[in-house]
């Protein structure tokens, strides 16, 4: 078991592996003599000929490369733990590189941004701030949200006076910036009328803001799984929300190029990925048993996480999503967390998956 939250800081790794695009290199002898026009229009068709297959496997190449980046306990590391997915692609001739992990979706975004991955798993809310930035970025697959999700909270130290949201008026509450830290708060206050200015938002990266709540830098904590579950159970920290006053979105985001250029190649992965919550939600204990292996969680953590996160079931966004996605897009512009309006409609992956159902 481990105790020290230390162990769980996910580190920002700064080396990405690129994918390896192989090139089959053409020669072409020429023959020594050429007397006749003939044989130099041979000699000219036939490398004509090798010129287009060399770009051609060029091409195909690339196209069978998908790249997934991840942050650690979402749905991609997962799969990536069970294999079926891997699996999956290899028989369809693609090749998956798996690049993270990522301590939280502005980093992960940051790598698609950079072309050094083509898929990753963030919530709506730092994906839509994402494409408002101008990040080259579209939307794949959603997970719907579910009114009784418990991955989100707002927490405070176990010994902390505050005991409700109107608590929070005059204290300081960290969050990330743009993200579903500083929505869950925001939606928070807005639900128990509280003006937003009355409380101090302090902009943390969850591994800046764990310390700075339990050693009283701020008040309360605006954040996610599986941080909460691990500031619970071993800080003694307490939620002073028991639900999402609007449950958000997960989201597959994808490398806008990734999904023109390699689209064969994205939805078999998203698809795949897919299944595999399926398959996660239908074994309960072998999802705490990856989150064990790959956060080096207790068994009581990994346990309370997968509880509090729910089913991972994702699908291709239909007409309903995306008229809830823009609103949410319309709520953070009226609230000036991002800076220009999105239309979520044109911010969907063309893929062929948007059909009405």
């Amino acid at each position: 078991m481990v105790n020290n939250y230390q162990d769980h800081r996910f580190a920002d790794t700064k080396k990405y592996s690129a994918g390896k695009i192989l090139a089959i290199a053409a020669s072409f002898l020429g023959l020594i003599a050429a007397s006749c026009s003939q044989q130099t229009a041979t000699n000219v068709s036939a490398k004509s000929d090798t010129t287009s297959n060399t770009v051609t496997t060029k091409t195909t190449e690339k196209n069978n490369v998908i790249r997934l980046g991840y942050q650690k306990g979402g749905i991609i590391p997962l799969a990536r733990q069970r294999g079926e997915l891997e699996r999956q692609l290899t028989a369809q001739t693609i090749k998956v590189e798996w690049i993270g992990p990522f301590d939280r979706c502005a980093t992960l975004l940051s790598s698609l941004n950079g072309n050094r991955a083509d898929i990753g798993g963030c919530g709506d809310i730092p994906s839509i701030s994402g494409i408002a930035a101008g990040q080259p970025l579209c939307i794949g697959s959603v997970q719907r949200p579910r009114p009784d999700y418990l991955g989100n909270a707002i927490l405070v130290r176990g010994d902390s006076p505050i005991q409700k949201p109107a608590d929070l008026v005059g204290k300081k509450v960290a969050v990330n910036q743009g993200g579903a830290g500083e929505y869950l708060l925001l939606k928070v206050l807005e639900k128990a009328n509280i003006p937003k200015e009355k409380v101090q938002r302090v902009y943390l990266s969850p591994n800046d803001a764990a310390p700075a709540l339990y050693q009283g830098s701020v008040d309360a904590w605006a954040v996610w799984e599986p941080y909460i579950s691990i500031a619970e159970l071993e800080h003694k920290a307490r939620r002073i929300t028991t639900t999402h006053p609007a449950p958000t979105y997960g989201i597959l985001i994808v490398r806008s190029d990734a999904a023109k250029e390699n689209p064969v190649a994205v939805k078999a992965a998203l698809t795949a990925l897919s299944e595999d919550g399926e398959w996660l939600n239908q074994n309960t204990s072998a999802a705490s048993d990856f989150l064990v292996k790959e956060l080096k969680l207790s068994d009581a953590v990994a346990k309370q996480v997968t509880k509090n996160r729910g089913p991972e079931s994702y699908v291709f966004p239909n007409s309903e999503d995306v008229a809830n996605l823009q609103k949410t897009a319309d709520w953070l512009l009226e609230q000036k967390i991002i800076p220009q309006r999105v239309d979520i409609a044109t911010a969907i992956c063309p893929l062929g998956t948007t059909a009405s159902r």
